[in-house]
């Protein structure tokens, strides 16, 4: 009967001990070294302490603040972050690039003179005008815009050129075509106001020059395609006006009588037809 009692409170006392000594060994262990506790059997030393080495950990970075970002290197893609900067930018300017840099504004420029010259201003509707720009000049541009994605868009997209490079390279199709189609008389013009050093040949003009240039030799290509569609519509006109004068119909507006004659001549010719192929003839 004693020696249980004895072993029970053996057992107490070393259920007690342990907590002590494992607080008092992690603090007195060199490094923070974790020290367990081993309970001993009956007739055994009470404790015996047994320091276990602790686990190795994973270094430390030298500046755990700093963050280093390569967007320009050359043999690596760029992250998905920068594509997403890049086309909300793109998208930013697009608006500016489709009216400017494009066909889209000799276009919309010829569909609206010719609707005022058939004398109906509202019909067809301005949305149904810029829609129908819009894909002509997508139509046009379609050449130009595979050509800068084969040589400027995709070889970056997949690590092949810098962003550097690849802008270079990229916007090269659109200055050929707008070199194209810019006349010289406007592109001196506007190298003369930009008060530069004149460029050694056309393709050393900068886009900040080409592109004014190009604008302003599209809107006077517009203007005269927009004299020749007139002179017929006006023809009729003057036909229309003279008969109701020799007629004696002065209170009958003029332009009452002629609007279907010009309906008619503009669909028996199949006007919108035929300039749609004008406007895409100039360009190819």
């Amino acid at each position: 009967m004693k020696r249980l009692i004895t072993r029970g409170l053996l057992l107490v006392a070393v259920a007690l001990a342990v907590p002590v000594c494992t607080a008092q060994a992690a603090s007195a262990a060199p490094g923070g070294a974790i020290v367990t506790v081993v309970p001993a059997a009956p007739g055994d030393p009470v404790d015996t302490t047994q320091p276990v080495a602790p686990a190795a950990q994973p270094a430390a970075p030298a500046n755990p603040g700093s963050v280093n970002v390569r967007i320009d290197k050359l043999g690596s893609k760029p992250s998905q972050p920068v594509v997403i900067i890049l086309l909300l930018t793109v998208m930013a300017i697009a608006p500016a690039l489709l009216v400017l840099g494009t066909s889209f504004t000799k276009i919309i420029v010829v569909l609206s003179l010719t609707r005022n010259a058939l004398g109906v201003p509202n019909i067809p509707p301005n949305q149904v005008l810029a829609g129908l720009a819009l894909f002509l000049s997508l139509f046009v541009m379609s050449p130009v815009l595979s050509k800068v994605n084969h040589d400027g868009v995709q070889p970056y997209l997949n690590g092949e050129k810098t962003q550097s490079q690849a802008a270079t390279d990229g916007v090269q199709p659109l200055r050929t075509f707008m070199l194209k189609q810019t006349r010289g008389p406007e592109l001196q013009n506007m190298i003369e106001i930009s008060k530069e050093d004149k460029p050694k040949k056309p393709a050393d003009v900068p886009l900040t020059t080409l592109i004014p240039a190009f604008v302003l030799s599209e809107l006077k290509s517009a203007f005269i395609i927009g004299f020749v569609i007139f002179v017929p519509f006006l023809v009729i006109d003057l036909v229309v006006s003279s008969s109701l004068m020799s007629m004696g119909m002065m209170m009958l507006p003029p332009v009452l009588i002629s609007l279907p004659f010009k309906l008619l001549l503009f669909v028996m010719i199949d006007g919108w037809d035929l300039i749609t192929r004008s406007l895409v003839a100039s360009y190819s």
